[in-house]
């Protein structure tokens, strides 16, 4: 599988919390080329800010590799990551990170904070974006339009 094949399952989990009213946010969470985690945003239904798309993957991912390391580890994420986000994947050493489109307004890698490309942290992560940032960016828009109504 490559990139696009990975975020196209990133995006079906966003669709699952679009569907349950939540952020339309995804992740998928790969090593060595084998999916060890999945997950949307669940923070309405959990009751808890933290519960993010990119923090519930990590914690699956470190609970099935028995590690709070995720060296060797790519991140699929729908949505650029917020600052929270950004740092949990910095602590956790995820090497890479694959985003669909960007979060002008909270993007905590590239848009908005630099935390994914500060030379000061003792850890570099290796950032692709723009993979099916289309679609990625309409599923949001759509979230949102549907609220206003």
């Amino acid at each position: 599988m490559n990139d696009k094949d990975y975020m196209t399952l990133a995006i079906q989990e966003a669709k699952k919390a679009y569907m349950n009213n939540e952020m339309p946010i995804g992740a998928i969470i790969t090593y060595k080329d084998i999916i060890i985690a999945n997950s949307y945003n669940e923070c309405e239904k959990n009751k808890n800010i933290f519960d993010h798309a990119e923090i519930l993957a990590i914690k699956k991912a470190s609970k099935l590799l028995n590690t709070s390391r995720l060296t060797g580890c790519t991140l699929y994420v729908t949505i650029e990551p917020c600052p929270m986000c950004a740092g949990a994947i910095m602590h956790s050493r995820i090497d890479r990170l694959v985003f669909g489109a960007f979060n002008d307004l909270y993007g905590g890698i590239i848009s908005k904070y630099k935390i994914g490309k500060d030379s000061s942290m003792n850890h570099t992560l290796s950032v692709v974006s723009g993979i099916e940032e289309n679609t990625c960016k309409q599923l949001v828009c759509d979230f949102f339009k549907n609220k206003i109504r």
